[in-house]
Formats: structure tokens, sequence, C-alpha cells
């Protein structure tokens, strides 16, 4: 069956169309039945009538006349067999071609017939079938737009709160129905409107909680970083060895989480704008992957220039790359093919809920404790810094193991393309041809990243 038949619409629709051809048809059978017998009973009558006539006529020897006569050849076998029993009685025939009324009674051993002429009554109760049908249709057709019409405020409304309803899925947590019938007493009964207002009440208050939650851990994290600035400083002071190692350890861990914290709340708040330019895909992978410390293969089947926002996408890129190095195992690919970018490892891939809700904040893999268990916000901080991109990133695990993300670029307008190619690049990097692993590079520890592939 069609999709739209599905809506709420077209089933209101359908169900009043269908009362409506049964109550049409109930009641056209209904007089159709009644005003035929009732015609027929009148014909009958004056059939018999006029056979009462015919019979004294014949008695009295006199002419029948042109509808009367004996054993006549058309006359319908059971009334034959009737008079021939003696009987009287009336039956619906034909005569001539045309419909008639026949009486019959028995006269001297034969049937003494009338035939009564039918068509005129026949053509009042067709007459009479044609109005009933066409009535009918002009019924159920003005029903069926009044049906449209009336549910069509209720359907609108509906698709609004639907539409405001997947708006506040995707995070839009200022979208609100403001559905004019649900301020309106008179209208507090209205099913529809009490929906929209509860959909308003609770966009409102997930807004109000998920403000609290971004101003609480913009707080904490801007808290803590008075004072980790003062642990950090004086953990330099500690004479070397294996001790002072560990606490430096631990504090450039809890300024990493604090920084970690504050990026996270500004993504939430959505207060972070991307300085876009365009930029060559393939040293800007590699870059990233320096940036990171950490060995992985840089393989450019085909690059190409996108618009991206270069600190933004490394951040991406690295996150990733060290995600991959934390829960999954060697090698690491990086592979840029032209506006994509996909980056896997060989271990036993993302789990299920990753896959099936995306990354969650402060959630690690149970069980997962062979590298460290990480505080949950590098695939995060990727998917938030994607989504200031604009681009798209699609977590999933290859068929023969391992999990892989994919990073899809948006490739530069061809204006934009020509005019950076005339400007001489300012970074450093070279182009790569995709063969040498590299590691090491640039002196910064990458975030601490997501729970992903194990």
């Amino acid at each position: 069956m069609p999709s739209w038949t599905a809506t709420l619409r077209w089933k209101a629709v359908l169900f009043i169309m269908v009362m409506c051809c049964f109550l049409a048809t109930v009641l056209g059978v209904l007089v159709h039945a009644l005003v035929s017998r009732q015609t027929e009973d009148q014909a009958r009558g004056a059939a018999l009538t006029r056979l009462e006539s015919v019979a004294e006529a014949y008695v009295a020897g006199e002419p029948l006349g042109r509808d009367a006569r004996l054993d006549p050849p058309d006359l319908p076998p059971a009334l034959r067999d009737m008079a021939r029993r003696g009987e009287r009685g009336t039956q619906l025939g034909e005569h001539g071609d045309r419909p008639a009324m026949w009486a019959v009674t028995p006269a001297d051993g034969k049937a003494l017939a009338v035939a009564q002429d039918y068509s005129q009554r026949a053509a009042v109760i067709s007459g009479l079938d044609q109005a009933i049908i066409g009535s009918a249709a002009v019924a159920i057709t003005l029903t069926l737009i009044v049906g449209l019409y009336a549910t069509q405020s209720v359907t609108r409304r509906l698709h609004r709160t639907a539409q405001v309803a997947r708006r506040i899925s995707t995070g839009d947590l200022d979208a609100r129905v403001d559905d004019p019938r649900a301020r309106r007493p008179e209208y507090a009964r209205d099913e529809t409107a009490a929906v929209a207002a509860a959909l308003d009440a609770m966009a409102a208050s997930l807004q109000s909680k998920l403000h609290s939650e971004q101003r609480f851990t913009a707080d904490v994290a801007h808290e803590l970083r008075t004072p980790l600035t003062g642990l950090h400083a004086a953990a330099e002071l500690l004479p070397a060895g294996r001790p002072t190692e560990m606490v430096q350890e631990r504090v450039q861990a809890m300024r990493r989480l604090t920084e970690d914290l504050l990026e996270i709340s500004r993504l939430d708040a959505e207060v972070e704008r991307a300085d876009l330019d365009v930029h060559p895909l393939g040293p800007l992978a590699e870059r990233a992957v320096r940036a990171t410390g950490l060995t992985a293969e840089v393989r450019v089947v085909r690059d190409c220039r996108v618009e991206t926002d270069q600190r933004r996408l490394e951040r991406v890129l690295g996150n990733l790359v060290a995600n991959a190095h934390k829960h999954g195992r060697p090698p690491v690919v990086l592979t840029v093919d032209g506006p994509v970018v996909t980056v896997r490892d060989h271990g036993d891939g993302y789990p299920d809920e990753l896959l099936t809700e995306g990354p969650q904040r402060f959630r690690s893999r149970p069980g997962d404790g062979r590298k460290g268990g990480g505080h949950g916000l590098g695939l995060t901080i990727a998917v938030g810094q994607a989504r200031v991109l604009g681009t798209t990133l699609r977590f999933s695990n290859a068929p023969d193991g391992g999990a892989v993300a994919e990073l899809t670029v948006r490739p530069a307008d061809p204006d934009r393309r020509r005019a950076a190619d005339d400007t001489p690049p300012t970074d450093g990097a070279s182009p790569t041809d995709g063969s040498p692993p590299m590691e090491g590079g640039r002196p910064q520890t990458p975030t601490p990243p997501e729970s992903g592939a194990p």
C-alpha cells in the first residue's frame, strides 16, 4: 500500500468515505425495496380488479378486451400451473417485450389472464434508483471535502508538533510549537493543543537543565584552572625522580581534563564558530598525526583542497588517531581520499552502544583497562568540532575487524581554490606521497580520547 495511506488524515478520510458508502448503500437499498414493494402492490391491486371485470365479462359471454385472453402463450409458467390448480395469482413478467403485471384465474379448465402494462412504474423505480445513486455520490463527495477540510487543521498542527519534536531531538532546544489554542481556555480540551503545550514545556525544562549543566561544567572547569596552575608550578619544583614524574603526569592529566571540560561547555553552548579557509587536506592530515606524537600511517590516495578550520580539523583528526591508539591495536592508518578522511585501527572495533547512540561523555568501555581508561571526552569533542566545521563524522566497524571513523570534509569552492593556489604555504608542510609512517614531532600531549575501539 502507498505510504500516504498510513497518515492520520487519510485514515480519517477513508473511514468517513467507507461509512458514507455504507450508509448510502443501506438507505438506498431500503428506499428501493420499500418503493418497489409499494409499486408492485399497487400494480397487483389494479391487475386483480381488472381480472374480476374480465372474469364477469367471460361468464356473461362478453368480449374480454385487448389486455385479457385465455391461455396466452407468454403467460408465466407458475401462473399457468396455479390456474390449473384452480387458484388465482399475480406475478411480474413480460408481455410483448415490455414489463407487465399478470393476474390469472381459472376458467373452464383454462387460464384466464390479464396483463397490465408495468413499464411506466418500472421507469419510475429506475429513475428513483438513479436519483439515489446520484444523491449518494454527491453526499459522499461533499462529506469527503468537509472531512478533508476538518482534518487538515488537526493534521497540520500535528505535523508542526512533529517537526518541532525532531528539531528538539537534534539539539535545537529553542524550538517551540507555540500553538495559540494552548493559551486559550475555551480550547482546554483540545488534544492537539495539549500535546503541543506538553512538548513546549518539556523543551523548556530540558533547556533549563542543560543550561544549568553547562554553567556548572564551565564554572567547575574555570575554578579548577587556578589551583591546577599553582599545582603544576609546584610540581615543577619537586626533586627529580619517579614520584615527581607521577605527580606531574597526574597534574597534566587534570589540566587536560579541565581544558576539555571548558571546550565541551563551549560546544554545548554553540558559541564556537569556525574560521574557514582553503587548505590542502593531505598536509593537514600529516600535521594532525605529528601533533599527537603517535605512530600512524598516512595514505593520500587522492588529495584535494577543502574549506575548513585548520585548528579544529587537526583537533578532530588528532582525537581520532589518539582514540585508535588507546582502544585499538596497530597499525593505525589514516587515509585521505578526496574530501573523505578515514582513520582505522585493527582492534576489536567500536562497541555497539557507540555505533547506535554515538559517543557519550564520561563513558569508558567496561573492562577496557589495558591502556588506561580515559575520561571519555575525545570522541565527544571530535563530534562537536565536526559539527562546528559542518562536516560529517561516522563510526563503523570494518568487516575484517577494526574500528573505522570516516570524516567527510567540505570541498573548497572552485573560485576560492584558485585563489588559494596562488598563495604560498606558510605552515612548512610538504605534500606526502602516502608512503612513510610518521611519529614524533610537536611536543604536544593528545587529548585523552573517548571510549571507542577496544
